[in-house]
Formats: structure tokens, sequence, C-alpha cells
């Protein structure tokens, strides 16, 4: 037998024999490390939640949750996410996304979408199942979901919020007496980092106590550089010595991304603010001294209080000198009597 022969026979008997010892002992090639090895853990090590698409009625929440994972593998893992009113406890919406088997020490991550209404505040709770059974969870609020802005009126540009100048100011053109023409300066800014759109600016003036419309008027807002501010006027004409309110928004395309409102007072003697009516209080040089003095009544007010009598002598003047009338009579009859006494 030659030499390559004696290796391929040796070869074999090595492989048969290999072969029986695996039977009779299959674990016998099992990693000992195994035998060791604890059993799987899962811990939720954070959640993130981010807007996603927003509508008019909807908001969609995107919950990131991460994972941690130590021990041996873990079969069949899903994540359950749950988005819960806040004031009522119901269930808003329910999402679950399968991960399969998770193996390795390290972390896992998870991506789940829930659609709410685009109003209140909800709680987001996060569940975590392994072979059908429960094995971590983890829970948060979100709120001011309304404040979310929809696709369509997501807009940089806007009504100006400063402390001193003001967003609508009012002023007074002309008045004839009768009527009042109004010019309403709007103070516009750009918040975005592009130029902005035109954009329309509406005006009305309601009358404060009938909530009539007594004037309107709009104007096109044209483009503005980032970070700028324009000026851009109206003017309505209302009927003089009346109250308004001051109502303005833009419009992009029809649909409203900014509101503001302010007044004008065009009667001297009440004066509103933000829906409120407050009397107002006139300057005087009365309110510096230390007593104050009623009015001089005017010569029509004067003339019906004595009856167009003269001036200085009417129903007081008569009482009082009937009363010296009698007066000096008792004096004379004392007189009298104590000069008979004598």
């Amino acid at each position: 037998m030659n030499r390559e022969s004696t290796l391929a026979v040796v070869a074999a008997l090595l492989l048969v024999g290999a072969a029986g010892l695996v039977l009779a002992a299959p674990d016998a090639l099992d990693d000992p490390r195994s035998e060791n090895a604890p059993p799987g853990h899962l811990a939720v090590a954070e959640t993130a939640v981010a807007p996603g698409e927003i509508t008019g009625e909807t908001a969609a929440l995107r919950i990131d949750t991460g994972l941690r994972h130590r021990g041996g593998p873990l079969e069949n893992v899903s994540v359950r996410y749950r988005a819960v009113d806040a004031d009522s406890g119901l269930l808003v919406d329910e999402r679950r996304v399968g991960l399969g088997e998770v193996t390795g020490d390290g972390e896992v991550s998870a991506t789940g979408t829930l659609v709410v209404p685009r109003e209140g505040g909800y709680r987001i709770e996060t569940t975590v199942f392994a072979d059908g059974e429960r094995v971590a969870s983890d829970s948060g609020t979100v709120r001011g979901v309304a404040a979310l802005t929809p696709a369509y009126a997501d807009r940089r540009v806007g009504f100006a919020d400063h402390r001193v100048w003001p967003t609508l100011a009012v002023a007074v053109d002309e008045a004839d007496g009768e009527t009042a023409t109004l010019r309403i300066t709007a103070s516009v800014t750009n918040r975005g980092d592009d130029p902005s759109e035109a954009v329309e600016l509406a005006v009305l003036l309601r009358q404060s106590d009938s909530n009539v419309v007594a004037d309107r008027a709009t104007a096109t807002v044209g483009e503005i550089r980032p970070g700028r501010t324009e000026t851009v006027d109206v003017t309505v004409t209302v009927p003089d010595e009346y109250n308004y309110y001051v109502d303005a928004m833009l419009r992009a395309d029809g649909v409203v991304v900014d509101e503001a409102g302010s007044v004008a007072n065009l009667n001297p003697r009440e004066t509103i603010s933000a829906n409120r009516t407050t009397e107002s209080v006139a300057f005087s040089a009365a309110d510096f001294a230390e007593e104050e003095s009623e009015p001089e009544p005017r010569p029509e007010e004067r003339e019906e209080a004595t009856g167009g009598e003269t001036p200085g002598f009417g129903a007081v003047a008569a009482v009082v000198a009937l009363l010296s009338f009698v007066l000096a009579g008792r004096l004379r009859r004392r007189g009298a009597d104590r000069g008979d006494s004598r």
C-alpha cells in the first residue's frame, strides 16, 4: 500500500471515531459557556417623541425607543405603543412593532408612530413583550399638541410682537364730526431664513357695544427679507364718537397664518381695551386740590332750578326771609311782655 492510500485510511478512521463520540455524547461539542449564560433581559433605556405629519385634525407622534439587552437571546420580541387621552383616560391609538429575536449584549432600537387628534395632551405608554410576556415598560406625557402647525399653515411670516412698538397702530387721518377715517398700520415680521412669500392683510373694525362690523379693508404684504419687519397701511372709514375693536389677520392662499387685535377709542367719555370696557378718567385740576368742589351749573340749568326767576332769589331765599320775619316777630313780642311786667 502506498503512502497516499495509508493516509486516506487513517483519516477515514478518525472521522468514524469522531462521529461515534458525537453520537455517544451529544453534549461534548457544546460551548461550555452556554451552561453559565444568564437568561435574556430587556430594559427601556430611553424614549423620545417627535412630531411627524401634522394635518388640520390630527398629529402623528413618532416614538423612538432604545432597548438595552443583556444575557441570553430573547425570541418574538415586540414593542406596543399606546396613546391615552390625558384628561379622559381613553385609549386613542395603538401600534405594535415586531423586532423578532434579540441577541447579544447591547442596545436595539424600535420606532412606532401614533396618530392622535390635534388637541389636548396624551400619555404615551411603551410596553415590551418577549414570547408574549411583558418584560419592560415605560410611559411619559406630551402636551400642547394643538400648537403643532399643519404643513399648509406653516409660515414664518407673522405679526411683529415688540415690547414698545405696537403690532397694530391706529391713527386718525380725517374727521368731520360724523365720520372718521382711520389709518391702521400693521407690523409684519419674517422669522424664517428665506424671503417670505406675499400674504394678504385683512382688517375689520367692530363697534364695541353692538359688535357690528363698521368697515373692513385688505392689503398685500409683499416679500420680506429674513429677520426683517415691514409695515403695511390700510384705511377704513367709520362713524365718529364710537369705540371699535380692530381685528387683523394674515392669510396665505386662503389659510390664516396669524392674528392680532387692537382698539380704536373715538368716544371721549369711554375707552375699551382687550374686550374690556373701562370708564376713562379725564384730567382735572380739581384732582390736585385739597377738597373737591361741585361744578358750577350752566346758565340754562340755573334758570330751570329757579323757575325763570331772578338769579339769587328763589324758593330757598323765600324760606330764609320767612324764617327771619317770624323770628323778628317773636323778639318784638318778648320785648313788649317785658315792658308790661315793669
